[in-house]
């Protein structure tokens, strides 16, 4: 059964959430049950510490274990302060909550944290890739979900340069997966491109994290919220894949903003809680689609020092291209994990690559204008802008008509009208 409450104008009070969120539950009948949260880190927008807060006032007094378990990906870990800012307790809520609540990052990094559900046969790849990979793919997951009796994911969905819209299913893959079916997934985004899959519902690479997340044998509730602002449009709960569904439909509309004629220049300026390039490269997905041919995308955060805290030694490796760069030199690149890559086409953008010259052409330019100096920026094949020089605020004010300034980037998604 779903249980959903929206708003078509403003956002919901804590009153209509808590009392979703209290009926959802009651209808889960999770009294005397192990349970397991799996939220979004730091780099998801989203009130989750009122979740967090409603999870545990309502769930504690009924349930033998009520933990938290969050969903890195391959981001760097959070500490406790982290958590608690993000969570947005007071340090007597936080020892309150804890004395009670087991909060976990995701250890990807660590293998015997997993455990292997079952491997999609490479035929079964070939079908849902439609034939642009064929092999094997392990399924691994963090072995805590074994742990528990119901586990419940929670966080927002929103337009995803990946797999086309985040959240659901992706809070399992990538969220607390192994490397294999990340790398495959991503790698998959990456030959179908960014550019025709952020803002699409279904997709060739949702098909294949499903077609993963069926082989979770524990019951999963999700808990699916649409943010507007720094409230919630809409709360979907139920059944996973039906919750993403209709929140996936309600970003659509809440989330994409139309232009009507592509635009020469866009500023993106990332807020803080993209803490590198990985991260902040939202800032070009998002805008890509309405950029003019010969255009650019200036990435604005001077708070940014590194291209990314965990891959950052392979992509300074093997730098920024468009995806035939690698796929034309695949021999050569095979052997690099395929996310990185994926990330590296992504934040490239749209191009052609003649392997017979050598010759690279990207559709647009990047540029970064990030604590990142000129020459580290030109090894990896990025432009620079000394950041010193731009005033966010005079864009803001003074923007040129072929000039489109984002003041948030990152989750909002720009695209023509058609």
């Amino acid at each position: 059964m779903l249980f959903a409450k929206r708003t078509a104008e403003g956002v919901l009070d804590e009153l209509q959430i808590r009392e979703t969120l209290a009926a959802a539950l009651e209808h889960a009948g999770l009294s005397g049950k192990r349970v397991l949260v799996i939220v979004p880190d730091g780099t998801r927008s989203g009130p989750i510490g009122l979740f967090v807060r409603a999870f545990c006032d309502l769930l504690l007094p009924q349930t033998t274990a009520l933990d938290f378990l969050i969903a890195l990906g391959t981001h760097p870990p959070m500490e406790e302060e982290s958590i608690r800012r993000r969570w947005q307790l007071t340090p007597a809520e936080w020892e309150r909550y804890t004395a009670r609540v087991h909060v976990f990052n995701h250890e990807w990094w660590k293998p015997e944290t997993f455990y292997t559900p079952g491997t999609i046969p490479a035929d079964d790849i070939a079908a849902l890739s439609g034939g642009l990979l064929h092999q094997d793919v392990p399924v691994r997951l963090n072995r805590k979900v074994l742990e528990y009796d119901q586990v419940i994911i929670c966080g927002p969905v929103f337009p995803h340069e990946v797999v086309g819209f985040s959240g659901g299913s992706k809070y399992f893959f990538p969220g607390i997966s192994g490397p294999e079916v990340i790398n495959v997934t991503h790698w998959l985004g990456a030959l179908l491109t960014s550019f025709k899959i952020i803002g699409t519902k279904d997709t060739a690479v949702r098909a294949v994290i499903e077609r993963a997340a069926a082989m979770v044998q524990v019951p999963v509730l999700a808990c699916c919220l649409v943010v507007k602002g720094e409230g919630v449009a809409g709360l979907y709960i139920g059944p996973r894949q039906e919750a993403w569904a209709q929140a996936a439909d309600h970003s659509a509309q809440v989330h994409v903003t139309y232009l009507d004629r592509p635009v020469q220049r866009v500023l993106s300026i990332m807020p803080t809680m993209y803490d590198d390039i990985w991260t902040a490269a939202k800032g070009m997905y998002k805008a890509e689609p309405v950029v003019a041919d010969g255009g650019e995308v200036i990435i604005y955060a001077p708070h940014i020092t590194e291209f990314s805290y965990t891959h950052g030694k392979i992509i300074e490796e093997i730098g920024y291209h468009v995806r035939d760069y690698f796929v034309k030199q695949w021999d050569r690149f095979k052997h690099y994990p395929w996310g990185v890559l994926a990330h590296s086409t992504h934040l490239r953008g749209m191009g052609e690559y003649d392997a017979a010259t050598g010759i690279e052409s990207p559709r647009i330019q990047v540029t970064l204008a990030t604590g990142i100096p000129a020459e580290r920026c030109a090894r990896v094949n990025l432009g620079y802008l000394n950041p010193c020089t731009i005033r966010p605020e005079e864009w803001v004010a003074h923007a040129e008509p072929d000039t489109l300034v984002i003041p948030k980037a990152g989750e909002q998604l720009y695209r023509l009208r058609t």
